[in-house]
């Protein structure tokens, strides 16, 4: 991609957001009810491409297992209130509750409690109960700590979050995790992220990752770019990392890693988009938050907003529209993208003729003027 001309000394990529560009009809269109949505990551098969943020505002165990019901993936957060407490329904009606200039330090406050491994155990264990794949997600932080519990719980799928995840954190305060070697003794596929550029998805897949976040996670509430400055216009991202999972699959000889779009995934017509620009799934949280069931009961919050020492991100209103099954595969009561979120991304296959996600991939996109 070219570059252009910032000032006399800085040149940068021009990129993307999902709002910059559009999908292009083409010449054949089909009937939405022909239309596949499956997705599958190595032995794990499900009938949307739509897995759930690991944010306390979206993921209890039971809106977990009602997506695992609904055809979806629900990935609980292992630092989280449950982890954290025996019963965490005071403290999320307490949440929501909290005037807006004191919810930050009161959530510092919250999270200050001890994540616990029998709660992690305890957790996972009533996922699996409900006979849907169990997925639990901890920061590249954390995961040296926990990993062992998680794996002893039974986990299907192992989730490593982060802002920036890399294959090569440099620290001279404690040993780095080494991502190659933990995955390789892992006996489960994890996914990791986010990472935003071809080379750094590159190096997460030469890790043995069975998939790679892209973005940063938490779109909606988070505040990364007023903090820190730094930000990913998706739309290219996704290119990006969609570019390194081509090259990678020559050079490891057929091995395919998958790509999940992690970010400003607010409205079904983003899902549609992020799959166009080469994403295999979506990570979603804002657009699961508005569920009647969600815990965030209409509030919405990440991992980020109650850093204990740099807060980037925020608690933010999202309401509530629907039923999670509504919000999934309707019948949609708006027009604005809110509900019926698989349905709206078989719309738009239909529309341009494609009949399965890998074949959507390649349909044709504009940038919008």
């Amino acid at each position: 991609m070219a570059e252009v001309e910032i000032g006399r000394g800085k040149r940068g990529r021009q990129a993307y957001a999902f709002d910059d560009v559009a999908i292009v009809p083409s010449r054949r269109t089909r009937d939405p009810e022909e239309v596949s949505t499956h997705w599958q990551i190595d032995a794990y098969r499900f009938d949307t491409p739509v897995v759930a943020a690991p944010m306390d505002s979206v993921m209890s165990p039971a809106t977990a297992i009602a997506l695992g019901h609904a055809g979806g993936l629900g990935v609980l957060d292992l630092e989280g209130l449950w982890t954290r407490y025996d019963d965490p329904e005071p403290l999320l009606d307490e949440i929501a509750g909290l005037e807006e200039g004191k919810a930050l330090n009161r959530l510092q406050e919250i999270y200050d409690q001890p994540v616990r491994e029998d709660l992690i155990a305890q957790r996972l264990s009533e996922i699996r109960d409900a006979g849907v794949t169990v997925a639990g997600s901890l920061s590249p932080q954390r995961v040296k700590r926990h990993y062992q519990a998680v794996v002893d719980a039974g986990v299907d799928l192992f989730v490593i979050r982060g802002t920036t995840v890399s294959a090569e954190h440099v620290s001279g305060q404690a040993e780095p995790l080494n991502l190659k070697q933990f995955i390789y003794e892992l006996d489960v596929p994890v996914l990791v992220g986010g990472c935003a550029t071809y080379q750094a998805a590159l190096h997460l897949m030469r890790t043995g990752a069975a998939g790679v976040l892209v973005g940063f996670g938490g779109g909606a509430s988070h505040t990364t770019r007023t903090v820190l400055g730094v930000t990913v216009p998706m739309a290219s991202a996704v290119a990006d990392v969609a570019a390194a999972r081509r090259d990678y699959l020559d050079e490891s000889g057929g091995r395919y890693v998958h790509v999940v779009a992690d970010g400003s995934i607010g409205r079904s017509g983003d899902i549609a988009k992020a799959v166009a620009c080469g994403a295999d799934a979506v990570m979603v949280g804002s657009p699961l938050a508005r569920a009647v069931e969600a815990p965030g009961r209409g509030w919405h919050w990440g991992s980020e907003a109650h850093h204990p020492s740099l807060p980037r991100g925020e608690r933010m209103w999202t309401g509530t529209v629907a039923p999670l099954e509504q919000i999934l595969h309707g019948p949609s009561f708006y027009a604005d993208g809110s509900m019926n979120l698989v349905g709206a991304l078989r719309r738009a296959m239909a529309t341009t003729g494609y009949t399965e996600l890998k074949e959507f991939q390649r349909v044709e996109v504009t940038v919008l003027g």
